[in-house]
């Protein structure tokens, strides 16, 4: 990766140790966040090439480091950033041969119409250039690492260290992963837009599994020393909310959104003094976010409104639901959680749904009723190394009082785990279950 592939942001130390703490810094710090993502889908437009866009928008911002510390930054700072980027796409066509044709087809258009419908699109163009590039960022040509990377990268505006500080991957795996995605993109020729037709509904699927893949990384992180890691929760809730404002009549959009909002609803209460992690049916409800429970179900409602059958996302939005709706865990609709789980197994069938529906089948018809489920997904294959297997057979056993076995599950998915405080809280289980010295 050139220098020129990295965008000076938040944590990023491009700016340099004498401006680094400035106040023209941090506004153009700020406004990358805020406006990153439509400068570089405006780009992506024009060049129809996300990762020459986000060159120029890159290029934009050097110019901006040079000069806003001395003009002082401008009125409409989003507008100054495009109108250099598409200034720097017109140098270029100009400049390089290899896009004689493009200058021919696009380069004369670029001239010739006025500046301000490059330099501040109207709302429309804006929202479906966004919306765009969310499609293409991710694209099913990419692997699940490299459409993760290129959309915190390209709609987050982070850069590949805090990036990689969240997956707990080195930095040149993630700036490697985001070069070969924008190579791929480009020779697989992939349009920049939004698809219709039959292929819209698997290209939306893969939109979605991208924002909730960063979502439960952060709820849950898969490894290191945080159990919680708020901000990507607040990165996928922020794209998900873009989502269902670009997308309203999808109802599987509402669902996420309802899904998220109303999971990260618990953050306060999901841990301890020590950052330990506090299982759901321990939470102090009280400390749950109502706000976030109100967008959630008024998410939720707008999903049911579309009036087409319940989707994975809205199915898992009206579990969270049950769950939002229980003042206390005692007053918890385990039975419809059960029936819930049950269509979504049959919507969106796996071994993962299957172990949720053991868990609430357990709660709601008798743990021996749940363990069934449950050991019928031991021989299963995707589940051989998934901690949250033996740990559900475990709480299961003890509380048909297999104490000795249900000890050695706790064991087992300590060992599986790569988080550091849920392998101390699954030790600590296995531990409360040896029976005392005779």
């Amino acid at each position: 990766m050139t220098a020129s592939d990295e965008p000076p942001a938040h944590g990023s130390s491009a700016y340099g140790p004498d401006v680094r703490g400035s106040a023209a810094h941090a506004s153009i710090d700020a406004v990358w966040r805020l406006e990153a993502a439509r400068i570089i889908a405006g780009l992506a437009r024009m060049v129809h090439d996300i990762g020459l866009a986000e060159e120029l928008a890159q290029d934009a911002l050097v110019a901006a480091l040079e000069q806003w510390p001395e003009s002082g930054v401008p009125d409409n700072p989003g507008a100054w950033l495009m109108a250099v980027g598409k200034r720097r796409a017109i140098d270029r066509i100009r400049r390089e041969r290899r896009f004689e044709h493009k200058l021919a087809e696009m380069g004369r258009d670029l001239e010739t119409r006025p500046a301000a419908e490059f330099d501040v699109p109207d709302d429309e163009h804006i929202e479906d250039d966004v919306l765009r590039l969310i499609f293409t960022a991710c694209h099913p040509v990419l692997s699940v690492q490299a459409r993760v990377a290129l959309t915190l990268r390209m709609l987050g505006g982070l850069t590949t260290e805090e990036i990689a500080h969240a997956f707990l991957v080195s930095e040149p795996t993630v700036a490697q992963r985001i070069v070969r995605a924008k190579r791929t993109l480009s020779e697989a020729g992939v349009p920049f837009e939004v698809p219709e037709g039959p292929g819209r509904a698997a290209r939306l699927s893969s939109v979605l599994e991208v924002v909730y893949l960063i979502f439960n990384e952060g709820y849950a992180a898969s490894g290191g020393g945080d159990w919680v890691r708020a901000d990507l929760c607040q990165e996928a809730l922020r794209l998900g909310r873009i989502l269902a404002e670009l997308a309203p009549g999808e109802p599987e959009v509402h669902g996420l959104a309802a899904l998220m909002e109303i999971q990260a609803s618990r953050t306060r209460a999901r841990t301890g003094p020590s950052g330990e992690p506090v299982p759901l049916m321990e939470q102090d409800r009280g400390r749950w976010d109502r706000l976030l429970i109100r967008r959630g179900f008024a998410a939720l409602l707008r999903a049911k409104a579309i009036g087409e059958p319940p989707g994975p996302y809205v199915l898992q939005a009206a579990i969270a639901a049950c769950h939002a709706q229980a003042p206390t865990a005692e007053d918890t609709d385990w039975a419809q959680i059960a029936s819930l789980y049950a269509v979504l197994a049959s919507v969106a069938p796996s071994p993962v749904v299957e172990l949720n529906r053991a868990v609430a089948v357990g709660m709601a018809h008798g743990p021996d009723k749940g363990l069934a489920l449950a050991d019928a997904l031991v021989d299963e294959p995707s589940l051989r190394g998934y901690h949250l297997l033996p740990s559900v057979r475990g709480d299961l056993l003890a509380r048909l009082g297999q104490l000795d076995e249900a000890r050695t599950q706790f064991e087992r998915a300590a060992e599986l785990t790569r988080n550091a405080p849920e392998r101390k809280i699954l030790l600590e289980r296995a531990a409360s279950l040896r029976r005392p010295a005779q």
